[in-house]
């Protein structure tokens, strides 16, 4: 399992260059000069010409892969906005991002799992019906549309939760329900379809037929097997959940890297996205092989050589 989780962590290397490569590229090919934008309408173009040089905009654009690539290593890079370290921009927005998947992913994999094995064990009923439906539902929610569903109930309304920003507990609410909805909906009908595979092996048969209770039979001996599809799609929606929280950070307000994100694009601040987007990318892929440790927790037949 060490040499599996070493060979692994270091594959993560050529990714975070590949990902960095191509974030480089994508942003300095794209319209726009931030200098211009940094430097206002009034500015001359000595001024503009001026900040080019500040932020080494003038250089070739290898030249400028590697001094960002050199003030990762040594905390030298700086944001072309803020004109403060990118890593006091993009540290506090990272945990804000981590606060929300984890409370989400809490919220999708109670609702998603419970459904699913509901709806597994309870099949062709009224449960089942329900159940469907509600994960149909959950996936094909536009997440800005239910988050200002949600605002205008309890918020507007009922006045218990508050509409957006950052504080309490009571301001995770509504973003964590918005944004693990739609993934409660994809682990419910894996849960579903793996629980139906399990429940129709033989070995689900025979401890049926030794008079086990159906609660021990379902939680003991199903339950556990038909897990480690669930698992591979919770890692997957966790992932997404730390990339793609732009709309939900955006709808409550919630200072996350995604927003951050956007912001940065917007004003061409290539220090901040290039680095957000390596972070978000290394936190990816550490969670992929946080779930490919967890199938030899849950099957011992798993074993990496």
């Amino acid at each position: 399992m060490i040499k599996f989780i070493i060979r692994r962590l270091i594959l993560l290397i050529p990714v975070l260059v590949g990902v960095s490569v191509i974030a480089f590229l994508m942003l300095h090919l794209a319209p726009g000069d931030p200098a211009e934008l940094l430097a206002g309408l009034e500015a001359s173009a000595e001024d503009v010409a001026a900040l080019r040089v500040r932020f080494g905009l003038d250089k070739p654009l290898f030249i400028q892969y590697f001094m960002f690539l050199k003030g990762l290593f040594d905390g030298s890079l700086i944001s072309l906005k803020y004109e403060i370290p990118a890593a006091s921009v993009i540290i506090p927005r990272i945990f804000n991002t981590l606060k929300l998947a984890c409370a989400s992913i809490v919220v999708a994999v109670a609702v998603g799992t419970v459904a699913g094995i509901l709806s597994a064990v309870r099949r062709h009923s009224i449960v089942d019906y329900l159940s469907t439906t509600m994960a149909l539902l959950g996936v094909s929610m536009p997440v800005f549309w239910w988050g200002l569903v949600l605002i205008m109930i309890f918020s507007v309304y009922l006045m218990w939760l508050p509409s957006g920003g950052m504080g309490g507990l009571r301001y995770l609410v509504l973003p964590a329900i918005v944004l693990g909805t739609s993934s409660a909906g994809v682990i419910a009908r894996m849960t579903r379809s793996s629980m139906m595979d399990i429940l129709r092996q033989d070995y689900i048969t025979t401890a049926k037929s030794k008079g086990l209770p159906s609660r021990i039979v379902i939680y003991r001996h199903a339950l556990r097997n038909a897990l480690i599809p669930t698992v591979t799609v919770v890692g997957l929606e966790f992932g997404y959940m730390l990339a793609g929280a732009v709309l939900t950070e955006t709808v409550f307000s919630w200072p996350g890297v995604g927003r951050l994100i956007v912001g940065s694009i917007m004003a061409r601040d290539y220090p901040v996205v290039q680095a957000s987007l390596l972070l978000v990318a290394g936190l990816f892929v550490l969670v992929n092989l946080g779930v490919d440790v967890l199938y030899a927790f849950l099957d011992p037949r798993i074993r990496y050589d």
